[in-house]
């Protein structure tokens, strides 16, 4: 099997991430018992996870462990720090890195964000799919999902589901890779 690189992540309908100071509370209005829109199953074939120190230091701030300790994962930052168990905290070259991964045995690997991470892997072709979650608002201002100045990308549409409490999931595959 062919290791892929995978970004699963939400965004609201006008393509924000995150409101302005990281504010997540968007995300809560499509919250529904016993949905996880997919994830549980997803993160069921990942084996290593790569997301930004922003977004750690967001979900560490909020109060949670980090959700993937049972994973390889790497949090992509400028400033060194310890490991800790299976988090390692990366300041090499990203792209260096995701090449290495693909290169090694394992299932597909998780980008989780945040936005600086996607558009770094988006600029240098290595995403392979991407699995976003449309939550039903406009914010209006925040964190964009995708910054100017990528090269063009072709996709083509794996599924589209929609879900009751009005989220829209779209899985891609992209072309170029």
């Amino acid at each position: 099997m062919n290791r892929k690189l995978i970004l699963y992540i939400a965004t609201s309908l006008d393509g924000y991430i995150a409101k302005p100071n990281d504010n997540l509370d968007f995300l809560s209005i499509v919250e529904q018992e016993g949905q996880d829109y997919g994830y549980g199953d997803f993160v069921k074939n990942v084996d290593a996870v790569i997301v930004g120190r922003k977004t750690y230091d967001t979900v560490i701030s909020m109060g949670f462990d980090f959700p993937h300790t049972d994973k390889d994962a790497y949090i992509i930052t400028r400033t060194p720090r310890a490991s800790i168990g299976s988090v390692k905290f990366y300041t090499g070259d990203i792209k260096s890195l995701v090449v290495r991964l693909k290169s090694e045995n394992g299932k597909n690997i998780f980008c989780d964000g945040g936005a600086e991470i996607v558009n770094e892997l988006l600029k240098d072709n290595l995403i392979d799919e991407l699995i976003i979650s449309v939550i039903p608002i406009l914010v209006g201002n925040g964190t964009k999902l995708f910054k100017d100045g990528r090269p063009e990308q072709k996709l083509e549409l794996i599924s589209a589901k929609h879900f009751e409490k009005g989220l829209t999931q779209l899985h891609y595959k992209c072309l170029d890779n």
